[in-house]
Protein backbone atom coordinates (compact mmCIF):
# COMPACT_ATOMS: atom_id res chain seq x y z
CA UNK A 1 0.00 0.00 0.00
CA UNK A 2 1.29 3.13 -0.56
CA UNK A 3 1.65 6.24 1.45
CA UNK A 4 -1.22 8.02 -0.18
CA UNK A 5 -3.15 5.18 0.32
CA UNK A 6 -2.46 4.95 3.74
CA UNK A 7 -3.66 8.07 5.03
CA UNK A 8 -6.87 7.57 3.51
CA UNK A 9 -6.79 4.59 6.11
CA UNK A 10 -8.91 5.97 8.93
CA UNK A 11 -11.42 7.45 6.19
CA UNK A 12 -11.66 3.97 4.29
CA UNK A 13 -12.33 1.80 7.89
CA UNK A 14 -15.44 5.07 8.53
CA UNK A 15 -17.02 4.02 5.08
CA UNK A 16 -16.48 0.20 6.01
CA UNK A 17 -18.18 0.81 9.42
CA UNK A 18 -21.17 2.73 7.49
CA UNK A 19 -21.62 -0.11 4.82
CA UNK A 20 -22.37 -2.72 8.06
CA UNK A 21 -24.89 -0.01 9.25
CA UNK A 22 -26.28 0.31 5.73
CA UNK A 23 -26.81 -3.58 5.69
CA UNK A 24 -27.89 -4.34 9.16
CA UNK A 25 -30.88 -1.94 9.10
CA UNK A 26 -32.24 -2.71 5.43
CA UNK A 27 -32.00 -6.23 6.15
CA UNK A 28 -34.57 -6.09 9.09
CA UNK A 29 -37.37 -6.23 6.78
CA UNK A 30 -36.55 -9.84 5.85
CA UNK A 31 -36.99 -11.46 9.80
CA UNK A 32 -39.59 -8.50 10.78
CA UNK A 33 -41.86 -9.36 7.61
CA UNK A 34 -42.22 -13.21 9.29
CA UNK A 35 -43.20 -11.62 12.18
CA UNK A 36 -45.37 -9.05 11.36
CA UNK A 37 -47.14 -12.00 8.81
CA UNK A 38 -47.92 -13.42 11.97
CA UNK A 39 -48.93 -10.44 14.14
CA UNK A 40 -50.58 -8.88 11.68
CA UNK A 41 -51.73 -11.91 9.48
CA UNK A 42 -50.40 -10.02 6.27
CA UNK A 43 -50.30 -11.95 3.24
CA UNK A 44 -46.97 -12.35 1.19
CA UNK A 45 -47.44 -9.20 -0.49
CA UNK A 46 -48.23 -7.06 2.54
CA UNK A 47 -45.19 -8.80 4.57
CA UNK A 48 -42.76 -7.11 1.64
CA UNK A 49 -44.28 -3.56 2.85
CA UNK A 50 -41.39 -2.80 4.63
CA UNK A 51 -39.03 -3.18 2.28
CA UNK A 52 -41.13 -0.89 0.34
CA UNK A 53 -41.43 2.05 2.62
CA UNK A 54 -37.77 1.33 3.20
CA UNK A 55 -36.67 1.89 -0.44
CA UNK A 56 -39.25 4.11 -1.52
CA UNK A 57 -37.63 6.89 0.96
CA UNK A 58 -34.67 6.80 -2.36
CA UNK A 59 -37.14 8.11 -4.43
CA UNK A 60 -37.43 10.82 -2.59
CA UNK A 61 -34.17 11.22 -1.03
CA UNK A 62 -31.46 10.70 -3.70
CA UNK A 63 -31.23 13.90 -5.49
CA UNK A 64 -31.50 15.57 -2.28
CA UNK A 65 -29.15 13.35 -0.92
CA UNK A 66 -26.62 13.95 -4.06
CA UNK A 67 -26.98 17.71 -3.71
CA UNK A 68 -26.10 17.55 0.24
CA UNK A 69 -22.79 15.91 -0.98
CA UNK A 70 -21.93 18.49 -3.04
CA UNK A 71 -23.02 21.34 -0.90
CA UNK A 72 -22.00 20.15 2.79
CA UNK A 73 -19.53 17.43 1.62
CA UNK A 74 -19.34 13.87 2.85
CA UNK A 75 -18.80 13.79 6.86
CA UNK A 76 -21.95 16.19 7.54
CA UNK A 77 -23.86 14.38 4.89
CA UNK A 78 -23.49 10.60 6.93
CA UNK A 79 -23.98 12.76 10.34
CA UNK A 80 -27.22 13.69 9.25
CA UNK A 81 -28.18 10.20 8.04
CA UNK A 82 -27.21 8.67 11.09
CA UNK A 83 -29.29 11.08 13.27
CA UNK A 84 -31.91 10.22 10.51
CA UNK A 85 -31.63 6.54 10.84
CA UNK A 86 -31.76 6.81 14.73
CA UNK A 87 -35.39 8.56 14.71
CA UNK A 88 -35.90 5.39 11.92
CA UNK A 89 -35.07 2.59 14.40
CA UNK A 90 -36.58 4.09 17.45
CA UNK A 91 -40.37 4.41 15.53
CA UNK A 92 -39.91 0.55 14.11
CA UNK A 93 -39.33 -0.32 18.33
CA UNK A 94 -42.05 2.34 19.23
CA UNK A 95 -44.48 0.43 16.96
CA UNK A 96 -43.90 -3.04 18.73
CA UNK A 97 -45.14 -1.14 21.73
CA UNK A 98 -48.44 0.09 20.48
CA UNK A 99 -48.86 -2.98 17.81
CA UNK A 100 -49.09 -0.80 15.16
CA UNK A 101 -48.51 -2.02 11.61
CA UNK A 102 -48.54 1.45 9.94
CA UNK A 103 -46.31 2.82 12.61
CA UNK A 104 -43.77 -0.19 11.70
CA UNK A 105 -43.87 1.28 8.12
CA UNK A 106 -43.60 4.51 8.95
CA UNK A 107 -40.62 3.48 10.65
CA UNK A 108 -38.76 1.45 7.72
CA UNK A 109 -39.70 4.74 5.41
CA UNK A 110 -37.56 7.03 8.17
CA UNK A 111 -34.75 4.88 7.97
CA UNK A 112 -34.67 4.34 4.03
CA UNK A 113 -34.21 8.41 4.40
CA UNK A 114 -30.61 7.55 6.47
CA UNK A 115 -29.69 4.62 4.14
CA UNK A 116 -30.04 6.38 0.85
CA UNK A 117 -27.83 9.31 2.27
CA UNK A 118 -25.47 6.63 3.93
CA UNK A 119 -25.22 5.36 0.29
CA UNK A 120 -24.55 8.23 -1.58
CA UNK A 121 -21.72 9.03 0.70
CA UNK A 122 -19.86 5.75 0.81
CA UNK A 123 -20.09 4.91 -2.43
CA UNK A 124 -18.51 7.68 -4.29
CA UNK A 125 -16.20 8.13 -1.29
CA UNK A 126 -14.66 4.14 -1.47
CA UNK A 127 -14.38 4.44 -5.13
CA UNK A 128 -12.68 7.58 -5.12
CA UNK A 129 -10.18 7.03 -2.04
CA UNK A 130 -9.64 3.45 -4.63
CA UNK A 131 -8.56 5.82 -7.50
CA UNK A 132 -11.46 4.28 -9.43
CA UNK A 133 -11.01 2.14 -12.57
CA UNK A 134 -10.44 -1.57 -11.51
CA UNK A 135 -8.82 0.13 -8.13
CA UNK A 136 -11.79 1.74 -7.00
CA UNK A 137 -13.68 -1.94 -7.68
CA UNK A 138 -11.28 -3.44 -5.24
CA UNK A 139 -12.43 -1.30 -2.59
CA UNK A 140 -15.91 -1.13 -3.36
CA UNK A 141 -15.96 -4.84 -2.67
CA UNK A 142 -14.30 -5.03 0.04
CA UNK A 143 -16.74 -2.81 1.54
CA UNK A 144 -19.81 -4.92 0.12
CA UNK A 145 -17.67 -7.66 2.12
CA UNK A 146 -18.17 -5.34 5.38
CA UNK A 147 -21.72 -5.08 4.28
CA UNK A 148 -22.44 -8.54 3.87
CA UNK A 149 -21.22 -9.16 7.36
CA UNK A 150 -24.32 -7.17 8.70
CA UNK A 151 -26.63 -8.88 6.54
CA UNK A 152 -25.48 -11.91 7.77
CA UNK A 153 -26.17 -11.29 11.52
CA UNK A 154 -29.27 -9.82 10.90
CA UNK A 155 -31.87 -12.55 9.71
CA UNK A 156 -29.93 -14.80 12.00
CA UNK A 157 -30.06 -12.97 14.85
CA UNK A 158 -33.49 -11.69 14.69
CA UNK A 159 -35.17 -15.32 13.60
CA UNK A 160 -32.84 -16.33 17.18
CA UNK A 161 -35.02 -13.48 19.00
CA UNK A 162 -38.14 -14.93 17.21
CA UNK A 163 -38.67 -18.14 19.34
CA UNK A 164 -41.98 -19.78 18.99
CA UNK A 165 -44.25 -19.02 16.28
CA UNK A 166 -47.06 -18.89 18.98
CA UNK A 167 -45.18 -16.08 20.72
CA UNK A 168 -43.86 -13.99 17.27
CA UNK A 169 -43.87 -10.18 17.79
CA UNK A 170 -42.21 -7.16 16.69
CA UNK A 171 -41.10 -7.27 20.79
CA UNK A 172 -38.80 -9.88 20.41
CA UNK A 173 -37.52 -8.37 18.27
CA UNK A 174 -36.00 -5.49 20.51
CA UNK A 175 -32.89 -6.45 21.20
CA UNK A 176 -31.75 -6.18 17.65
CA UNK A 177 -33.50 -3.07 17.02
CA UNK A 178 -31.17 -1.58 20.18
CA UNK A 179 -28.30 -2.74 18.80
CA UNK A 180 -28.89 -0.77 15.78
CA UNK A 181 -29.69 2.68 18.15
CA UNK A 182 -26.24 1.11 19.76
CA UNK A 183 -24.71 1.31 16.07
CA UNK A 184 -25.67 4.43 15.02
CA UNK A 185 -24.82 6.62 17.95
CA UNK A 186 -21.39 4.93 18.45
CA UNK A 187 -21.04 6.11 14.77
CA UNK A 188 -22.19 9.63 15.14
CA UNK A 189 -19.51 10.07 18.42
CA UNK A 190 -16.87 8.50 15.97
CA UNK A 191 -17.29 9.97 12.38
CA UNK A 192 -17.56 13.47 14.61
CA UNK A 193 -14.20 13.60 15.29
CA UNK A 194 -12.42 11.59 11.73
CA UNK A 195 -11.07 13.79 8.78
CA UNK A 196 -12.52 13.28 5.43
CA UNK A 197 -11.42 13.72 2.26
CA UNK A 198 -13.86 15.82 0.42
CA UNK A 199 -13.13 15.60 -3.45
CA UNK A 200 -16.67 16.19 -4.34
CA UNK A 201 -17.56 19.24 -2.53
CA UNK A 202 -18.33 22.41 -4.37
CA UNK A 203 -17.11 26.16 -3.79
CA UNK A 204 -19.75 28.49 -4.11
CA UNK A 205 -18.42 29.25 -7.04
CA UNK A 206 -18.49 25.99 -8.51
CA UNK A 207 -22.33 26.01 -7.64
CA UNK A 208 -23.12 29.09 -9.68
CA UNK A 209 -21.50 27.19 -12.64
CA UNK A 210 -24.43 25.26 -14.73
CA UNK A 211 -23.28 22.59 -17.14
CA UNK A 212 -24.70 21.76 -20.50
CA UNK A 213 -25.18 17.96 -19.75
CA UNK A 214 -25.71 15.62 -16.80
CA UNK A 215 -25.25 11.97 -15.71
CA UNK A 216 -28.15 11.27 -17.59
CA UNK A 217 -26.44 12.44 -20.93
CA UNK A 218 -24.66 9.11 -20.83
CA UNK A 219 -26.41 5.86 -22.49
CA UNK A 220 -24.24 3.95 -20.40
CA UNK A 221 -25.27 5.15 -16.96
CA UNK A 222 -28.29 5.19 -17.99
CA UNK A 223 -28.74 1.78 -18.82
CA UNK A 224 -26.71 1.11 -15.03
CA UNK A 225 -29.36 2.78 -13.30
CA UNK A 226 -32.02 0.56 -14.23
CA UNK A 227 -29.71 -2.03 -13.06
CA UNK A 228 -28.77 -0.53 -10.14
CA UNK A 229 -33.03 -0.68 -9.77
CA UNK A 230 -32.97 -4.43 -10.77
CA UNK A 231 -29.99 -5.73 -8.91
CA UNK A 232 -31.34 -3.93 -4.96
CA UNK A 233 -34.76 -5.97 -6.07
CA UNK A 234 -32.47 -9.20 -6.66
CA UNK A 235 -30.44 -9.07 -3.53
CA UNK A 236 -33.24 -8.67 -1.42
CA UNK A 237 -36.25 -10.49 -3.32
CA UNK A 238 -34.29 -13.82 -3.52
CA UNK A 239 -33.37 -14.40 0.40
CA UNK A 240 -37.05 -12.33 1.67
CA UNK A 241 -39.44 -14.86 -0.38
CA UNK A 242 -37.20 -17.93 0.51
CA UNK A 243 -37.69 -16.99 4.50
CA UNK A 244 -41.27 -16.75 3.66
CA UNK A 245 -41.89 -20.16 1.82
CA UNK A 246 -39.17 -21.82 4.66
CA UNK A 247 -41.44 -20.97 7.13
CA UNK A 248 -44.69 -20.74 5.25
CA UNK A 249 -47.34 -23.78 6.49
CA UNK A 250 -48.82 -25.63 3.40
CA UNK A 251 -52.17 -24.15 2.34
CA UNK A 252 -54.06 -25.43 -0.52
CA UNK A 253 -53.21 -23.03 -2.85
CA UNK A 254 -49.53 -22.07 -2.22
CA UNK A 255 -47.12 -25.47 -0.65
CA UNK A 256 -45.20 -23.74 2.38
CA UNK A 257 -42.40 -25.68 4.16
CA UNK A 258 -43.18 -24.93 7.44
CA UNK A 259 -39.53 -24.62 9.01
CA UNK A 260 -38.87 -22.92 12.55
CA UNK A 261 -37.62 -19.46 11.71
CA UNK A 262 -34.87 -19.74 13.76
CA UNK A 263 -33.35 -22.27 11.01
CA UNK A 264 -34.87 -20.31 8.68
CA UNK A 265 -33.26 -17.30 9.74
CA UNK A 266 -29.99 -19.46 9.96
CA UNK A 267 -30.20 -20.91 6.12
CA UNK A 268 -31.01 -17.35 4.90
CA UNK A 269 -27.90 -15.74 6.88
CA UNK A 270 -26.33 -18.20 4.69
CA UNK A 271 -26.95 -16.08 1.69
CA UNK A 272 -25.91 -13.40 3.14
CA UNK A 273 -22.48 -15.24 4.63
CA UNK A 274 -22.21 -16.34 0.61
CA UNK A 275 -22.27 -12.82 -0.42
CA UNK A 276 -19.65 -12.33 2.13
CA UNK A 277 -17.01 -14.81 0.60
CA UNK A 278 -17.94 -13.96 -2.86
CA UNK A 279 -17.20 -9.74 -2.03
CA UNK A 280 -13.95 -11.22 -0.09
CA UNK A 281 -13.00 -12.83 -3.45
CA UNK A 282 -14.30 -9.96 -5.38
CA UNK A 283 -12.15 -7.70 -4.17
CA UNK A 284 -9.03 -9.49 -3.88
CA UNK A 285 -9.62 -10.36 -7.63
CA UNK A 286 -10.68 -6.55 -8.95
CA UNK A 287 -7.37 -5.51 -9.82
CA UNK A 288 -6.88 -8.14 -11.82
CA UNK A 289 -10.29 -8.66 -13.46
CA UNK A 290 -12.44 -6.05 -15.04
CA UNK A 291 -16.39 -5.48 -13.74
CA UNK A 292 -17.59 -6.59 -17.08
CA UNK A 293 -16.19 -9.71 -17.04
CA UNK A 294 -17.00 -10.40 -13.02
CA UNK A 295 -20.49 -9.07 -14.17
CA UNK A 296 -20.88 -11.34 -16.94
CA UNK A 297 -20.05 -14.35 -14.84
CA UNK A 298 -21.96 -13.61 -11.80
CA UNK A 299 -25.06 -13.18 -13.77
CA UNK A 300 -24.80 -15.69 -15.88
CA UNK A 301 -24.48 -18.46 -12.62
CA UNK A 302 -27.53 -16.53 -11.05
CA UNK A 303 -29.51 -17.32 -14.22
CA UNK A 304 -28.54 -21.06 -13.47
CA UNK A 305 -29.22 -21.13 -10.34
CA UNK A 306 -32.68 -19.69 -10.57
CA UNK A 307 -33.40 -22.37 -13.17
CA UNK A 308 -32.54 -24.95 -11.06
CA UNK A 309 -34.56 -23.87 -7.94
CA UNK A 310 -37.23 -23.61 -9.85
CA UNK A 311 -37.46 -26.95 -11.97
CA UNK A 312 -35.72 -29.19 -9.30
CA UNK A 313 -38.95 -30.75 -7.04
CA UNK A 314 -39.20 -29.57 -3.38
CA UNK A 315 -39.30 -33.46 -3.10
CA UNK A 316 -35.21 -33.48 -3.46
CA UNK A 317 -33.40 -32.85 -0.65
CA UNK A 318 -29.83 -32.03 0.86
CA UNK A 319 -28.77 -31.86 3.93
CA UNK A 320 -27.09 -28.01 4.88
CA UNK A 321 -23.79 -27.99 5.71
CA UNK A 322 -23.21 -26.91 9.95
CA UNK A 323 -26.86 -26.69 9.96
CA UNK A 324 -27.48 -30.56 9.62
CA UNK A 325 -30.98 -30.26 8.16
CA UNK A 326 -32.57 -31.73 5.12
CA UNK A 327 -34.03 -28.64 2.89
CA UNK A 328 -35.30 -28.51 -0.34
CA UNK A 329 -32.24 -28.51 -2.92
CA UNK A 330 -34.38 -25.70 -4.43
CA UNK A 331 -33.22 -23.77 -1.56
CA UNK A 332 -29.80 -24.41 -1.17
CA UNK A 333 -29.60 -23.09 -5.18
CA UNK A 334 -30.96 -19.97 -3.96
CA UNK A 335 -28.76 -19.33 -0.96
CA UNK A 336 -25.97 -20.56 -3.59
CA UNK A 337 -26.96 -16.82 -5.46
CA UNK A 338 -25.98 -15.25 -3.04
CA UNK A 339 -22.30 -15.85 -4.27
CA UNK A 340 -23.78 -14.28 -7.58
CA UNK A 341 -25.35 -11.27 -6.44
CA UNK A 342 -22.29 -10.25 -4.07
CA UNK A 343 -20.36 -8.71 -6.06
CA UNK A 344 -22.83 -6.50 -8.47
CA UNK A 345 -23.44 -3.58 -6.87
CA UNK A 346 -19.30 -2.61 -7.22
CA UNK A 347 -19.73 -3.72 -10.48
CA UNK A 348 -22.52 -1.93 -12.06
CA UNK A 349 -21.54 1.09 -9.93
CA UNK A 350 -17.55 1.04 -11.23
CA UNK A 351 -18.79 0.56 -15.16
CA UNK A 352 -21.52 3.28 -15.07
CA UNK A 353 -19.68 5.67 -13.27
CA UNK A 354 -16.97 5.41 -15.22
CA UNK A 355 -15.99 8.33 -17.72
CA UNK A 356 -18.28 10.40 -15.99
CA UNK A 357 -15.78 12.77 -14.26
CA UNK A 358 -17.51 15.89 -12.40
CA UNK A 359 -20.93 13.92 -12.70
CA UNK A 360 -19.87 11.18 -10.40
CA UNK A 361 -21.72 12.79 -7.24
CA UNK A 362 -24.71 13.35 -8.81
CA UNK A 363 -24.39 10.34 -10.54
CA UNK A 364 -24.62 8.49 -7.33
CA UNK A 365 -27.62 10.83 -5.91
CA UNK A 366 -29.46 9.44 -8.99
CA UNK A 367 -28.65 5.80 -8.31
CA UNK A 368 -29.73 6.05 -4.58
CA UNK A 369 -33.46 7.04 -6.27
CA UNK A 370 -33.25 3.57 -8.26
CA UNK A 371 -32.50 1.72 -5.36
CA UNK A 372 -36.27 1.95 -4.36
CA UNK A 373 -36.17 -0.90 -6.94
CA UNK A 374 -35.42 -2.99 -3.23
CA UNK A 375 -39.22 -2.28 -2.31
CA UNK A 376 -40.55 -2.53 -5.82
CA UNK A 377 -39.27 -5.88 -7.12
CA UNK A 378 -39.68 -8.07 -3.82
CA UNK A 379 -43.08 -6.45 -3.88
CA UNK A 380 -43.75 -7.73 -7.21
CA UNK A 381 -42.38 -11.11 -6.49
CA UNK A 382 -44.60 -11.41 -3.29
CA UNK A 383 -47.60 -10.46 -5.59
CA UNK A 384 -46.72 -13.41 -7.93
CA UNK A 385 -45.90 -15.41 -4.97
CA UNK A 386 -49.49 -15.06 -3.62
CA UNK A 387 -51.19 -15.85 -6.90
CA UNK A 388 -48.45 -18.32 -8.31
CA UNK A 389 -46.66 -20.23 -5.47
CA UNK A 390 -43.55 -19.46 -4.22
CA UNK A 391 -41.09 -20.94 -6.60
CA UNK A 392 -43.04 -19.66 -9.14
CA UNK A 393 -42.42 -16.24 -8.13
CA UNK A 394 -38.58 -16.55 -8.99
CA UNK A 395 -39.64 -16.10 -12.92
CA UNK A 396 -39.27 -12.23 -11.49
CA UNK A 397 -35.35 -13.10 -10.59
CA UNK A 398 -35.00 -14.92 -13.80
CA UNK A 399 -36.07 -11.81 -15.30
CA UNK A 400 -34.13 -9.49 -13.61
CA UNK A 401 -30.66 -11.34 -14.21
CA UNK A 402 -31.29 -11.77 -17.39
CA UNK A 403 -31.30 -7.73 -17.66
CA UNK A 404 -28.04 -7.79 -15.64
CA UNK A 405 -26.36 -10.73 -18.21
CA UNK A 406 -27.33 -7.68 -20.90
CA UNK A 407 -26.11 -4.57 -19.07
CA UNK A 408 -22.88 -6.84 -18.52
CA UNK A 409 -22.22 -7.67 -22.24
CA UNK A 410 -23.48 -4.41 -23.94
CA UNK A 411 -25.60 -2.07 -21.91
CA UNK A 412 -22.25 -0.63 -20.05
CA UNK A 413 -20.32 0.37 -23.47
CA UNK A 414 -19.75 4.58 -23.07
CA UNK A 415 -20.97 5.83 -26.38
CA UNK A 416 -20.61 9.41 -25.28
CA UNK A 417 -17.05 9.89 -25.00
CA UNK A 418 -17.46 13.43 -26.46
CA UNK A 419 -19.08 14.72 -23.63
CA UNK A 420 -16.34 16.81 -21.46
CA UNK A 421 -15.93 15.63 -17.87
CA UNK A 422 -13.33 17.86 -16.24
Amino acid sequence: MTTENKSYALPIAMMFALFFMIAFVTGLPSPMGVIVAKQFGASNFESQLGFLGNFLAYAFMGIPAGIMLKKWGYKVTALAAIAVGFVGVSVQFFSGQVGLFAVYLIGTFISGFSMCMLNTVVNPMLNTLGGGGNSGNKLLQFGGSINSIGATITPMLVGWLMGAEAGRTIEKANPALFLALGIFALAFVVLSFVKIPEPHKETAAERKVKHSHSPLSFRHFVFGAIAIFIYVGIEIGIPSTANLFMTAQTTATNPGLGIEATLAGSIVGFYWLLMLVGRLTGGVLGSKISSKTMLVTVSTLGLLFILLAIFIPTSVTITLPFLLIKVPISIAFLVLCGLCTSIMWGGIFNLAVEGLGKYTAAASGIFMVMVMGGGIVPLVQGWVSDNFGYINSYWVMFACLAYMLWYALVGCKNVNKDIPVE
